[in-house]
């Protein structure tokens, strides 16, 4: 688990935390989530990270990460492989939203997750409620602030580990399944970041 917080404070009616994740496509690297509780001030331009370019991206990654309480939760591939993407993902959640509850001290009245499902009932460690909502990266901005942080989060580990393992082009396809990614997949296998339970990694693994 990774996380950080920069604390807030909250009033009587307590806080609200937006969850989102990064990273369920790819064939290599973890499943990243964030928990966002957004401060006073919050950035402007807050959207889907996908909407957004990769420099004012990370513009809003600086400034959430400044101005807002949040954590970072990381499902590493060999659990993906062992518990399947979904609940992967669902792990990553709850270690955010568990770092982020723990550093502030007392539960949020809310926890708003991008998509049409939640945590809750999936993972044991989950002790709270929550709202799922379809396209909520691009209309609540807690989600928003937790889909940037996310995918920024996950774009600097698969830099990061590109530089371990040059064949893949992670530092331009992030560990999607590219032509240049499985063309190298063909050439030197599966490096041990590759999700072997998903298909094209198992098949070309097979060869």
């Amino acid at each position: 688990m990774l996380g950080v917080t920069h604390r807030n404070g909250f009033g009587a009616e307590g806080y609200a935390i937006g969850v989102d994740e990064a990273g369920r496509g790819p064939l290599a690297g973890p499943v990243v989530a964030a928990a966002v509780v957004l401060g006073v001030e919050i950035p402007v331009g807050l959207d889907d990270s996908k909407k957004l370019s990769a420099r004012r991206r990370a513009v809003l990654d600086g400034q959430i990460r400044g101005s807002c309480s949040w954590a970072v939760g990381i499902a590493e591939p060999e659990e993906i492989d062992r518990i399947n993407i979904l609940n992967a993902t669902m792990l990553a959640m709850t270690r955010a939203v568990t770092a982020l509850t723990d550093a502030l001290g007392h539960d949020p009245r809310d926890i708003l997750i991008d998509g049409n499902l939640t945590p809750q009932g999936r993972i044991p460690a989950w002790r709270w409620g929550a709202r799922a909502i379809i396209g909520g990266d691009g209309i609540e901005p807690a989600i928003s602030a937790a889909s940037i942080i996310a995918k920024e989060w996950r774009d600097r580990i698969m830099l990061a580990a590109a530089a371990d393992h040059p064949h893949y082009g992670w530092e331009r396809n992030k560990g999607y399944g590219s032509a240049e990614h499985m063309a190298a997949l063909r050439t030197h296998g599966p490096s041990p970041l590759h999700r072997r339970s998903f298909a094209p990694v198992a098949q070309l693994a097979l060869l």
